[in-house]
C-alpha cells in the first residue's frame, strides 16, 4: 500500500453518478478549499458521492490512484467472476491475446506482474485498498460533520458504509483479504499505511459485515432511481452471510433474517411476458421493474467518458468482429444484432457443454445464440460445426442491442429478486443440513416456473447434497453472466471441479494473486505480504 497523503487544500470533485433518469442527471462540482468546502448539506453529499466513483458505468476512473477499472465496466466483474467460471469456454478463437486467453483458462500465472493501474488489457484492483482509505476518511468527515442533522448523518455515513463495503467485498473475492484501513483516525497514519499484512479471513468477514449492517439500518429507500438504498444493503449483506455463514456464527441465522425484511418491500418477480420474462426483463422497456432491488443505471447517450451518464458496452464485447446485422445480402432479413452489427470480439461465451447441460424447455436458455451469420458475401452461418474453428463458444445475448449505437443503454442488474429467493432456500439448507421445505423451496420452484420448468423433483430433494448440487446449477441458469459465478463456485466448494470440466483444464489458482510490486513494496516496510491466498477448504475442491 503505497503511503497516502490525502490533501484537501484544493482538489475538483466530480460527481459522476447519472443515470437515465432525470432526477439523478451528473453535476460537476469546481475549485473548493478547505476554507470553505465542506460548509453544506450540499457539500458533504457531494463529497459523500466521490465513493460511488468505483461503481460507475465509465471506461475508468480516478479516486485514490489515477486510471482505475470500475466494478461494473467489462474488465470488472463481468471478467473477474464470469470469465474464469465454468460458463465460459477459453476464448482462443480470434482472440486478443494475452490476460484475456488467460482468464478464459482462470490462469492468474501473469497476475503477479499487473501494473497499478488500467489502461491495456490487464486487469489491476490491487489500488482500490487505497480507495478504501479514501472512503475510510471521507466516512469520519461524514461523522464529524456538525450541520447535518442526525438523520441525515446517519444516511450520509450509512451510503457511504456500503459503498466501501462493496469495494471490500470485491476485493476479498478478487484476491482474498487485504490490508484496509476502516478507522479514520489512522488514515495519514504512517504505520497504519505500512502495515501491509493480509487480515485473516474472519476479520475481513467481519468489517465487511459491519458495514452493511449500519449500511441497511441507517440508509433510505427514498433515493432517486440508480443510488442505492437500505433494500441493497440488506441484499448485500444477505449474500454476504450466505458467503461467509460457513465458518462466521450466526451469519445464516442473519441471512434468514434478511429475507424476511426485504419480503415487506414488494418484490416479486418478473412474469408479465410469459414465456418471454426472463428474456425481456433486461430489456430497456423493463428498466426497474419489479424483480429489480438495484442495477447499475445507464444512459442512451452514454459513452463512457462519464458526463453522459453511465453505459454498459457488454455487447460489443460479446458479439463477434465478423457478425451481420442481416441475415441475406440484400438486407431484409434482421439478425439479432440488425441495431448494431459487429462487435468488437467475442470476449465472453457460453461454453457448448454448459449450454448442453440445461433442461428441455427452460426458456432462460434463450438468452444464449447457438449460430450467428456473417458479415460476408454469402452471409455465411456459423453454427455448433464451427465450434473451435470459427468461434470458441456460443452467444450470451442476455443485454441485446436495442439502440443504432455502439454503446447500448442496458441497465446491468445488480441485486434481483430471483437472486433473493434462490439465497435464502440456500441459507435455510446450509443452517439445516437438509433439503428446505415450504416457502424456501417454494421459491426455487417459483424461479423455475418462470422458466418453463416444473418443480425439482427425484435427486434434487431427496438428499441435502442432492439439493445443493440442484441449486447451484439453478443459480448459474438463472443468473448467468450476472457477475457472481466465481463466487457461488468458491461457496460451493466447486471452482476448481466445475471449470475442469467445462474449461478442459484447472484454475491456476482460487483468487488472482496480488501483484509484485505490492509484496515488493511491503517487503520494503518490513512486512510479509503473502502473494497467493485460498480458503482452508479448497484443497477439497476436486
Amino acid at each position: 500500500m503505497k503511503k497516502i497523503r490525502i490533501f484537501l487544500l484544493f482538489f475538483v470533485l466530480t460527481l459522476l453518478i447519472s443515470s437515465c433518469e432525470k432526477n439523478f442527471d451528473p453535476k460537476i462540482y469546481g475549485f473548493l478549499s478547505t476554507a470553505n468546502y465542506p460548509k453544506t448539506e450540499a457539500d458533504y453529499e457531494a463529497l459523500l458521492m466521490d465513493c460511488y466513483l468505483p461503481f460507475l458505468g465509465n471506461w475508468n476512473y480516478s479516486l485514490s490512484t489515477a486510471n482505475q477499472y470500475g466494478f461494473y465496466i467489462i474488465q470488472g466483474v463481468l471478467r473477474l467472476f464470469d470469465d474464469p467460471s465454468d460458463y465460459c469456454a477459453p476464448w482462443l478463437i480470434r482472440a486478443w491475446g494475452g490476460s484475456w486467453i488467460k482468464l478464459s483458462q482462470a490462469n492468474y500465472a501473469d497476475c503477479i506482474l499487473y501494473p497499478r493501474t488500467g489502461g491495456g488489457d490487464d486487469t489491476p484492483n490491487f489500488e482500490k485498498v487505497k480507495d478504501i482509505t479514501r472512503m475510510t476518511e471521507i466516512i469520519g468527515v461524514l461523522q464529524n460533520a456538525t450541520i447535518l442533522s442526525d438523520e441525515k448523518k446517519s444516511n450520509f455515513v450509512g451510503e457511504a458504509r456500503l459503498l466501501r463495503g462493496l469495494t471490500m467485498y470485491y476485493l476479498l473475492h478478487i484476491y482474498g483479504p487485504v490490508p484496509v484501513i476502516i478507522d479514520p483516525t489512522l488514515v495519514s497514519d504512517e504505520n497504519a499505511e505500512e502495515n501491509m499484512v493480509r487480515p485473516t479471513l474472519e476479520q475481513m468477514a467481519g468489517w465487511i459485515k459491519d458495514d452493511f449492517e449500519y449500511a441497511a439500518a441507517n440508509m433510505s429507500n427514498t433515493a432517486p432511481k440508480g443510488r442505492y438504498t437500505s433494500d441493497y444493503a440488506k441484499f448485500c449483506l444477505m449474500r454476504h452471510c450466505l458467503n461467509e455463514g460457513s465458518y462466521m456464527t450466526g451469519y445464516y441465522d442473519r441471512a434468514i433474517e434478511l429475507f424476511g425484511e426485504l419480503s415487506n418491500s414488494g418484490y416479486g418477480l418478473f412474469t408479465k411476458d410469459g414465456a418471454d420474462a426472463y428474456a425481456n426483463q433486461f430489456k430497456m422497456a423493463n428498466k426497474f421493474n419489479n424483480e429489480v432491488i438495484m442495477a447499475l443505471s445507464t444512459s442512451k447517450a452514454g459513452d463512457g467518458g462519464g458526463k453522459d451518464g453511465n453505459f454498459f458496452p457488454v455487447s460489443m464485447y460479446v458479439i463477434p468482429n465478423d457478425a451481420s446485422a442481416y441475415a441475406d445480402v440484400a438486407n431484409t432479413i434482421p439478425t439479432p444484432f440488425v441495431w448494431q452489427g459487429s462487435g468488437w470480439g467475442q470476449c465472453f461465451n457460453v461454453a457448448p457443454a454448459y449450454y448442453d447441460a440445461y433442461e428441455a424447455g427452460d426458456t432462460r436458455r434463450n438468452v444464449i445464440l447457438t449460430s450467428y451469420v456473417v458479415n460476408d458475401a454469402n452471409r455465411t452461418v456459423i453454427t455448433r460445426d464451427d465450434i473451435g474453428v470459427k468461434w470458441s463458444g456460443f452467444l450470451i445475448n442476455k443485454y441485446p442491442p436495442e439502440i443504432a449505437s455502439p454503446f447500448q443503454p442496458t441497465d446491468f442488474p445488480l441485486a434481483r429478486w430471483a437472486d433473493v429467493l434462490l439465497m435464502y432456500a440456500e441459507a435455510v439448507a446450509r443452517k439445516a443440513q437438509a433439503v428446505p421445505t415450504g416457502d424456501a423451496l417454494q421459491g426455487v420452484n417459483d424461479v423455475r416456473a418462470r422458466a418453463g420448468l416444473p418443480p425439482l423433483s427425484g435427486a434434487a430433494i431427496a438428499s441435502y447434497d442432492g439439493f445443493m448440487d440442484a441449486l447451484l446449477i439453478e443459480r448459474g441458469h438463472e443468473m448467468i453472466y450476472e457477475g457472481c459465478r466465481k463466487i457461488d463456485l468458491i461457496r460451493f466448494n466447486k471452482y476448481r471441479h466445475n471449470c475442469t470440466i467445462i474449461k478442459g483444464v484447472a484454475p491456476t489458482n482460487q483468487y488472482m494473486p496480488l501483484p509484485d510490486y505490492a509484496v515488493q513494496q511491503a517487503a520494503s516496510y518490513g512486512k510479509t505480504l503473502e502473494q497467493y491466498y485460498e480458503r482452508p477448504d479448497y484443497a477439497s475442491d476436486n
